[in-house]
């Protein structure tokens, strides 16, 4: 997921935030507190009154440091594939410090707007 938000901290006026996240069905609830510690990062979150919970990480060095090569190494099969390279896209170009110019900002716009739903 690609999150822009408004932001008055930053200089340029929004702030981007990668999340990876795994939604599952609360019966593999097991399963998915245990990516937690393989793969060394993230945490699971049961959600109250859903009958899913998630797997989150949003921590960037732990994006770019472990899922990013995780998923490299062993890729996605299928149309969630697309969105990985899309994610990966914007991470790089996040950790070169694009997304603090409007270009670099409106690239990954236009990233976030073809993932998923908005992809041709």
């Amino acid at each position: 997921m690609i999150k822009i938000k408004v932001s008055h901290s930053v200089k340029i006026g929004f702030q981007v935030i990668l999340i990876f996240q795994i939604t599952q069905h609360y019966r593999d609830a097991l399963l998915m507190k245990s990516l937690e510690s393989y793969l060394g990062c993230g945490g699971y979150f049961p959600r109250t009154n859903k009958n899913f919970g998630e797997f989150l990480v949003a921590k960037f060095k732990d994006l770019t440091d472990i899922i990013i090569p995780f998923f490299d190494k062993y890729p996605i099969i299928g149309v969630k594939f697309k969105d990985f390279y899309d994610f990966k896209r914007a991470a790089e170009l996040m950790k070169n410090g694009a997304h603090l110019t409007s270009e670099g900002l409106e690239e990954i716009r236009l990233i976030k707007m073809g993932m998923n739903r908005g992809r041709n």
